[in-house]
C-alpha cells in the first residue's frame, strides 16, 4: 500500500466501526478519488495509507465474514 500526502479534509474521515470502543484501537478511513485513505486516529497528521477500492472492498468483506480477526 503506498503512502500518500493527499489532502483529505477533516470532515471526510470517519472512525471504523470495528475499532475498540475505549479509544485504544482507533482506525479512521476516508474515501477519495484514488481509493480509501486509512490513518491512526491517535496520530492523524502522520503517514496515511491509500488502498485501492477493490482491495478495500475485499478487506471489509473478509472482516465482516469473520475471515480476519
Amino acid at each position: 500500500m503506498p503512502r500518500t500526502n493527499i489532502d483529505v479534509p477533516d470532515s471526510a474521515w470517519f472512525k471504523s466501526s470495528y475499532s475498540g470502543g475505549n479509544e485504544t484501537e482507533c482506525v479512521e478511513a476516508a474515501f477519495t478519488a484514488v481509493g480509501t485513505s486509512v490513518r491512526d486516529s491517535k496520530r492523524p497528521h502522520r503517514h496515511r495509507l491509500v488502498v485501492q477500492s477493490a482491495a478495500w472492498t475485499g478487506f471489509i468483506g473478509a472482516v465482516r465474514s469473520g475471515q480476519l480477526s
